[in-house]
């Protein structure tokens, strides 16, 4: 049995007392351990949308308690850290995460008005040409050996902090809570919302069938 190498990489107790070295707030370095021990490892991308929350927070002039709604553009690492830090989430309505493959989010405050204006943080590749580490990282390129690379590339990210970001003002339209009416799926029998319904059939027996039974 050939047994494989171990991959060179900070464990989250270094990485902690990396981020207390360099001297950074107690309140910072805690959303770190909490999305760290959420997440179950460090990945470089979680450790960026921390970075990037906290930024966009700043931006905002808000706290993490605030009712503030997050939209996340991609659905790798990125929509860890609302959840944790702001417990911004699915279930509460106030996190929704689009599968379009950009590595950036926008926070809205809550609005009763049919739009909201907030902030939308990237990472920007222009920044990126400092770090080129992150910036080969990102671009997926041969270059980064992720076998010999994973600890220069944490390093970097703490270095870069909110350097690698930048933003822009937005306003996006707001989905208001409306009343909704519950039927059955003729096909499968069971209750969806009326507007889920795919013409005779819900979207679990339709465009969003994902299993098949076993009989």
């Amino acid at each position: 049995m050939v047994h494989m190498p171990a991959i060179p990489e900070y464990s989250s107790a270094e990485l902690l007392s990396k981020m207390d070295a360099m001297g950074m707030p107690n309140e910072l370095r805690e959303s770190f351990r909490k999305c760290i021990d959420f997440h179950t490892y460090a990945a470089p991308g979680m450790l960026i949308g921390v970075f990037m929350v906290d930024y966009a927070l700043t931006l905002l002039g808000k706290k993490p308690e605030d009712k503030i709604f997050v939209t996340c553009e991609t659905t790798k690492c990125l929509p860890d850290p609302p959840q944790i830090i702001m417990h911004a989430t699915t279930g509460n309505h106030r996190l929704r995460v689009l599968p379009i493959g950009k590595f950036a989010m926008t926070l809205t405050p809550f609005s009763a008005k049919e739009s909201a204006e907030g902030i939308r943080v990237y990472l920007d590749k222009e920044k990126l040409k400092k770090y080129p580490t992150i910036s080969s990282w990102y671009d997926n390129s041969p270059s980064f050996k992720p076998a010999t690379m994973k600890k220069q590339l944490a390093d970097e990210i703490l270095a870069a902090g909110q350097g690698m970001f930048s933003h822009e003002r937005i306003k996006m339209r707001v989905t208001h809570k409306k009343k909704w009416n519950s039927v059955t799926c003729p096909v499968c029998g069971d209750q969806v919302p009326e507007y889920m319904m795919e013409g005779d059939k819900c979207a679990a027996c339709g465009s969003m069938a994902y299993y098949e039974k076993i009989t």
